[in-house]
């Protein structure tokens, strides 16, 4: 990956006469140096104030996939995907003002959340689909997945693949449609290719399997625990019934906490 970078920036070079900086190798670098890093749990949960306006205290988003599950998620991944976005390597118009260095901070405060999300337990419910084709999906993803996320979902640490494991079921439906026609800039080539000839059905066949795939039970939260670094956060009723906050009642965006 890093010599496609060095090609690509060369290319620049021989046809421009300048060096053209590239929304890859911004973001290449910032995790780089995030990953150099030593994180710092208590900046990363302050930090984290922020994030938690979208994908509430316990990180367990939204049932709906307006918001991912990102608790427990792979810190080489929230920092890859939070470095891409700010470098505009990856189109999320949601998240964007929310990865400026204003908000965020700088490669510290990325490595910092990063940490401090990885470690927060993942909800007992997650949204799944309707259940009618698990049979099918089960052979789709053996068939083509588990090479990169893993037979369990559990994705890859060193490079950087999503654990998918108890993700919402419509998140990951939406995700997958925008790799498929490559709306989604930073996707691995690899998946875009394998994805291809993917029909309607073997999309919502895969993904309702994917969305029933269980964490490992230590990675779980227990019934009823709520985030005790967010103790005064005011919850809605419904909050954590399976389906988070409605997706008409979203908050207002937040401020960098001093």
């Amino acid at each position: 990956m890093r010599k496609s970078i060095w090609v690509t920036s060369l290319l620049c070079v021989l046809a421009t006469g300048q060096v053209v900086a590239q929304p890859t190798d911004d973001a290449m670098r910032e995790y780089e140096q995030a990953m150099e890093l030593t994180p710092n749990l208590e900046n990363g949960k302050k930090v984290y104030r922020i994030c938690s306006v979208c994908h509430t205290p316990e990180g367990w988003g939204l049932e709906s996939g307006a918001y991912p599950q990102v608790a427990g998620q792979l810190p080489t991944v929230l920092i890859k995907q939070l470095a891409d976005i700010r470098a505009r390597n990856r189109d999320n118009p949601t998240m964007l003002p929310f990865t400026s260095p204003n908000l965020l901070g700088g490669a510290q405060d990325i490595a910092d959340v990063a940490a401090y999300i990885s470690q927060l337990p993942m909800s007992p419910y997650n949204g799944v689909g309707h259940g009618n084709d698990l049979e099918w999906g089960e052979k789709l993803y053996k068939d083509n997945c588990t090479e990169c996320h893993g037979e369990l979902g559990e994705g890859d640490l060193e490079d950087h693949i999503p654990a998918i494991y108890g993700q919402h079921y419509r998140y990951l439906l939406r995700q997958f449609e925008w790799i498929k026609i490559e709306r989604r800039r930073n996707a691995d080539k690899k998946m875009v290719k394998q994805i291809h000839n993917f029909t309607h059905r073997d999309i919502r066949a895969v993904l309702d399997y994917v969305s029933r795939i269980r964490p490992p039970k230590e990675k779980i939260a227990k019934e009823g625990w709520r985030n005790p670094d967010f103790p005064n956060f005011a919850r809605p009723a419904h909050l954590h019934s399976g389906a988070g906050y409605a997706i008409d009642k979203r908050p207002g965006r937040p401020m960098r906490p001093e």
